[in-house]
Formats: C-alpha cells, structure tokens, sequence
C-alpha cells in the first residue's frame, strides 16, 4: 500500500461531548471509519488481559516494530476481518473504562514536513489501539503514553486520536513525524473533526488542558513556520487549507455545527470554523447518531435530496457507502455502575442502519459480531447491516419512511433495555457483574438482529412490487 493509497483509505468524521454538555452526563468520543472501498469487512471482539507477555509487536502494514508491555487490561475492538495491512482495531473500552478511538486521518502541509516528515517504519493507524488502549488508566494517560511512543518511534502518517473517561475528552493530533498537540475537550462543549488539522490556539501556560510534543515551540521558531503575528494557531501553523479542504473537510464541521448551534450563520467552505463550541442545547445519543447518519439532510447538498445534479455532489457527506463502522463511546459515572461504559457501533451505511449498544465491561461479544466471511453470510451483523443499507439505498424514495420507523423503534428499545439492566448492574460486582453484562449484550443483539431481519423481509416484500418489469393488461385490448 502506497502513502496515497493509504491516505484514501481512511477519512472519517469525529465528535466529541464533554460531560456538562450531554443530557446524560456522559462522556462522548465516536467516528465513523470511512475506507477507500464500500466493502470493508469488520468484527468486534474482547481482547482478554494478559499478564507476563514477551512478545514483540510487527505491523504487517509498514513493519513497525515495538516490545508489548509485559502485561495488559482487557479491551473491546473493532478490527478489521481481514489482518493482512494491520490489526486497525479502530476504537473500543478497557477494563479501565478509557476509550479511544483511532483514528481520524489529518494532513500537514509542506512546510513544516519539510522539516519533520514522516517516518516510514513509525506508527500508523494499523498499530495504534494495539499499542495503546490496553496500557492506559486515563484519559489524559492516553495521550502521554501515546505521545512517549511518538517520540521513540516516530509517526508514519498524520492521525488525529480521541481518549476519553468519566471525566474528561482529549482529542490529540500527530501531524508530523514527531509533532503533536492535544486538548482537553471543555466539559461544556463539544468538538468535530473532519480530515483537517482541527485544534486552534495552544495555551502553552495550561497543561492541565493542553498538551503538546516536547520542543515544538521550539521547532516552529527556528524554522519560521508561524505564519501569525500574535498567536499560537496550531491549525494555522500545520494544516492546509486547499481546494479539497473545502469541499471534502470544511463542510461536514459545518453541517454538525449548523445542526447543534443553528442559530449560528457560517459558511460551509470557512477555514475558520471554530473546533470547540458550546451547543446551544444539551446533547443526547440521538444527536451524536444523527449527525453520524446525515447526508446534509435537509439542504440543496444532500445526494439524496431533490437540488441540483452540483450541488448534490459539491460536497462530501458524513454518512457514506464507504463507512465501515460506525462507533459512539458512552462513558458514564464508572464509580456509582459498573455497567457505565457502552459501545454503540454501527455497521452498514449508518443513514440507515442502527447504532447496537454494548455494555464493554464484557468478556465476550455474540458471535454474529465475530465472525465476518469473506462474501455475504446473513448470519453475520456486518453482512447483515450491509444488505439492509443496500435494499433502501435502492428504494430510498419508498423505504426511508418505513427504514427511520425501524431505527426509531430500536433506539426507544435500547434507552429501556439499558436502563433496566443498570438497575440490576448497581447491586452487582466482579466476574459476576461481567458475565451479567456479557449475557444482556447476546440479549441485545439477538433482539436487533431479529429486527433487522423482519425489517428487511418486509422490504423485499414490498420492493417486488416496485420492479420495473411489471405489464398490466389494457382491459381494453
């Protein structure tokens, strides 16, 4: 795979919620992982704990090679089927109850690459939950332990990375070989990254809510990369801001804001789009999923709205065919339920297929999340999730009705599902608690399974009426 390929292969969109700004006093990280292809076969599986490991990590994508630690938490992932270009285990929790999600594909410019490129063998996508969810104990731990590896091993690409707890939101971008920045997402705010170098000003007198590489003050100084006057402007320093940015970054940060503050008036090409904002309500699950799912809903841009041939295709949408998964990290107060982490993932174009929540204090996932063929097996989610986007996609003007009825119904499901079995989890501790929780996730996706399969045959069903074959005699004749 060529550094382009690579590039093409993944470009997604990322949202994060501080806790004062979700309804539920939640923590929020979650993206959509968008690939080069439609068909991008994944899983989702416990990784066990292991302890008095002496093993040595290889990449199979750019041979990158590190010791693992001698000993490890457990942790849910997301990886790719197919293990030839890397594990790309994407996101998931630790028995820490941290997650992170890895990662959202950013790029510098040449200038300051000029001066720290990329290193060949260093980390990249493939490795980076590998190498570091099962060995952090916060979030902020997240982004110094990944930031130690940066400077051992150098970064083969530009990634932007999200931690988060029952506290705290950090969002950290690597953008150079060895240069990096993070934030700690304010706890009343919220923030959407979308391929674009995205943190602004750097408060090097705060870190406690900034981080950043060591020397890269330095480094920018000495080769007069600041382009400022009279700031510290990390996206003005190391981003670009090109034709591409314009209508494949921009305006997915800008469909998010107008939704979560509309009575803001922006520009969907602005390279100024602010990273972090206050919405101007708090936010739910529901509206981290439906931007998540959204095509510009409900504007000229939208490809599948009724503007023009240009302006239905000037812009790049959150949702696509291309998304492999779709994952939400819910972190709630870990200190009063040990039942406080869920994963909600997505497979399937996510405009039309539900978000499944999983209880992450888990030791295993149903084996329809596990086992992912090569070809199309209904026994398997992902297959399944892949079909059911297909068969409306191909009918969207009959099915979206019928398909956002399906999703509704499901996600007023989950809200009761979850809050019942936290009412048991609080009276319950251990390896008891943890196979309670794993038994209520194969209840979970027993119940969206079965769904999703009425719902598809009853599509099917219907769809056979809408085929252009049909002829109906002319009485007369």
């Amino acid at each position: 795979m060529t550094e382009l390929d690579r590039i093409e292969a993944s470009a997604c969109t990322s949202i994060m919620v501080g806790k004062k700004a979700s309804m539920d006093g939640a923590t929020y990280i979650s993206r959509n992982e968008d690939r080069m292809v439609a068909i991008h076969p994944k899983r989702i599986i416990v990784q066990p704990a292991v302890s008095d490991r002496h093993e040595t990590y290889v990449s199979p994508y750019n041979k990158m090679t590190a010791p693992y630690p001698e000993s490890g938490y457990r942790y849910t992932s997301t990886p790719d089927a197919n293990q030839s270009a890397g594990p790309n285990e994407e996101d998931g929790f630790n028995e820490k109850n941290v997650g992170m999600s890895a990662t959202e594909s950013v790029y510098a410019n040449e200038k300051v690459l000029a001066f720290d490129p990329y290193v060949k063998d260093g980390l990249a996508e493939d490795s980076l939950a590998t190498l570091v969810l099962p060995y952090i104990d916060s979030a902020r731990d997240g982004v110094k332990y990944l930031g130690n590896l940066v400077a051992k091993y150098g970064s083969a690409e530009g990634n932007g990375l999200q931690f988060n707890d029952k506290d705290e939101v950090w969002y950290m971008e690597v953008v150079t070989g060895h240069q990096w920045v993070a934030v700690r997402i304010p706890d009343d705010s919220y923030a959407v990254a979308a391929n674009q170098v995205a943190i602004q000003d750097i408060d090097f007198n705060d870190p406690e809510n900034y981080m950043w590489a060591d020397g890269i003050q330095e480094f920018v100084e000495e080769n007069n990369l600041n382009p400022d006057f009279d700031r510290w402007d990390f996206r003005h320093i190391f981003g670009t801001d090109t034709e591409q940015d314009h209508h494949y970054n921009y305006p997915r940060v800008w469909f998010a804001q107008r939704y979560l503050n509309p009575s803001i008036e922006q520009e969907p090409e602005s390279p100024e789009l602010p990273f972090i904002r206050k919405a101007e309500k708090k936010i739910a699950i529901e509206d981290i999923q439906y931007i998540l799912k959204s095509h510009y809903n409900e504007t000229k841009y939208d490809p599948m709205g009724s503007g023009s041939d240009h302006d239905k295709r000037t812009y790049r949408a959150i949702s696509l065919s291309r998304t492999a998964n779709s994952h939400i990290l819910q972190m709630r107060d870990s200190a009063k339920n040990g039942a406080a982490g869920v994963e909600w993932t997505g497979f399937g174009i996510p405009s039309f297929c539900p978000h499944v929540p999983f209880f992450t204090n888990a030791n295993d996932i149903d084996e329809s999340y596990s086992y992912t063929p090569k070809t199309l097996d209904l026994k398997s989610a992902y297959w399944l999730y892949e079909t059911l986007a297909m068969v409306v996609e191909a009918h969207y003007a009959e099915f979206v009705e019928p398909n956002l009825d399906y999703q509704k119904e499901l996600s007023a499901w989950a809200r009761r599902k979850i809050a019942e079995v936290d009412k048991k989890a609080v009276t319950m501790t251990g390896s008891a608690l943890t196979d309670y929780l794993t038994e209520q996730n194969k209840a979970i996706v027993k119940h969206y399974n079965d769904a999703t399969k009425i719902h598809l045959a009853d599509l099917i069903t219907k769809g056979t009426e809408l085929s252009k074959l049909t002829f109906k005699m002319d009485p007369n004749l």
